[in-house]
């Protein structure tokens, strides 16, 4: 992964690195007594000037030569033969000599003194010593240091195209993570908008994959939702119509048809408490968070199985859990999940065969299977009974189309997985797929 965390600590110690060498080279360009030499006026042909008229004998002109640069320059030069002796200078102490060994006040005093060694066609070296004073130097590389300046304007340049592409590298992301959220919030978001930002490899991608997930959960519970909404006041509007014409009925009748038609008004009340207590327990799953528990799962089936024996005793309820099998979850909403898939086998089975429970365990996996041996469910809608309000046709009158909606649900919660098949053999069969680590 290209590490953003890299990448800025990267671009920063560069532009400090670049920076600190810049500085360096430029303070030592500035200083060094070759460029000097080479790019201030007063010393062009100076020495070549010098050395012409010196070995032509003309001692006095080479002198005069020297005289002018102090008089025009303020630079004091002494000249040194081979043997160290002084055959030519400007300054007025003739008599004292610099001392071409002493460089210690070269750095800290007001003056700054430049050496140049040059020979001539004869084969005589001399040794030409300046000193000028630093405030004259100042002053001339401050009005010729187009050099320097040209270098101060590059590295200028590249640290600042270095920020630019290390801040859009940032904030042009960010821009767009930042309209998906306003697009998110007005329930307009499109997944495609990030798509390619996802495919960066560093930790903003990371971020826009993740926060495409969000959003499309997000967007497919909005969708669920607004479909809920629909289907609930699809759903309550039928028992609501049936009480309201059973209550105008009931106000014309007569005392004997009023005694028939309030059973029928209670049942139509009982299934609209059923009706509404269940899409209650639908709103609540996303909020409720039961705390894991440890308990043995045979022992809950066992409990299950003596429930619905008693209340229909007439259905045979056949469990085949291996052992005991200890889990750690919420124990309430396992149980919910297997009452209501129990309910609905013995509801479609037929009383000559029995319901099959089974618990299979696999590698990293624990499979509860509940089989009927009931009609079935029609293809086509097979894949959809877990959505709310679908029922399978011929059982319309048989419940809301909300349990196993509710079902799926509670088995997401428990990190595991609902499939729903019809069985090769014939009936109907509901696996709960759960992790399992023994």
């Amino acid at each position: 992964m290209r590490s953003l965390f890299w990448r800025v600590l990267g671009a920063f110690w560069l532009a400090l690195i670049l920076t600190g060498a810049l500085t360096f080279l430029l303070t030592r360009f500035l200083n060094q007594d070759t460029w000097i030499l080479s790019q201030h006026p007063a010393f062009s042909q100076l020495t070549e000037k010098w050395l012409q008229l010196y070995e032509q004998g003309e001692l006095s002109q080479a002198q005069q030569v020297l005289h002018k640069l102090r008089q025009e320059h303020r630079i004091y030069t002494q000249v040194f033969d081979e043997d160290g002796q002084l055959v030519s200078t400007s300054s007025r102490m003739r008599n004292a000599p610099i001392n071409i060994n002493n460089q210690s006040n070269n750095t800290h005093s007001n003056w700054r003194r430049l050496t140049q060694e040059i020979s001539s066609p004869k084969g005589n070296t001399f040794l030409f010593i300046h000193r000028i004073p630093r405030s004259e130097l100042a002053k001339w590389q401050y009005g010729h240091g187009f050099g320097p300046l040209l270098l101060v304007f590059v590295a200028v340049v590249v640290l600042t195209l270095i920020s630019l592409l290390l801040t859009f590298s940032i904030t042009r992301p960010l821009m767009r993570l930042r309209h998906a959220v306003h697009e998110l919030g007005e329930t307009a978001y499109q997944q495609k908008h990030l798509a390619q930002l996802a495919q960066r490899k560093d930790e903003l991608g990371v971020l826009a994959a993740d926060f495409n997930k969000m959003g499309q959960r997000l967007q497919n519970m909005l969708s669920s939702q607004r479909q809920l909404l629909r289907d609930v006041s699809h759903e309550l509007r039928s028992p609501l119509a049936r009480l309201q014409v059973g209550l105008a009925l009931a106000e014309r009748a007569s005392v004997e048809k009023q005694q028939e038609l309030w059973p029928k008004l209670a049942l139509e009340c009982e299934r609209l408490d059923a009706l509404i207590d269940e899409i209650l327990v639908l709103a609540r799953m996303e909020q409720e968070t039961p705390q894991p528990e440890s308990f043995d799962l045979c022992a809950l089936l066992h409990e299950l199985q003596d429930d619905h024996s008693s209340f229909s005793p007439e259905q045979q309820i056949q469990l085949n859990c291996p052992k005991p099998i200890n889990l750690n979850l919420a124990k309430s909403l396992l149980q919910r999940a297997l009452d209501n898939l129990l309910r609905n086998a013995v509801r479609f089975n037929p009383v000559d065969k029995p319901v099959e429970i089974q618990v299979v365990l696999r590698a990293n996996r624990l499979d509860i299977m509940i089989k009927d041996h009931g009609p079935g469910v029609n293809e086509i809608l097979l894949s959809q009974l877990t959505q709310p309000f679908v029922r399978a046709q011929g059982q319309q009158g048989t419940g809301y189309g909300l349990g196993l909606t509710i079902t799926e649900r509670t088995i997401q919660q428990l990190g595991g997985q609902l499939n729903l098949a019809n069985h090769s053999h014939g009936g109907f069969i509901a696996t709960i797929e759960l992790p399992y680590s023994s």
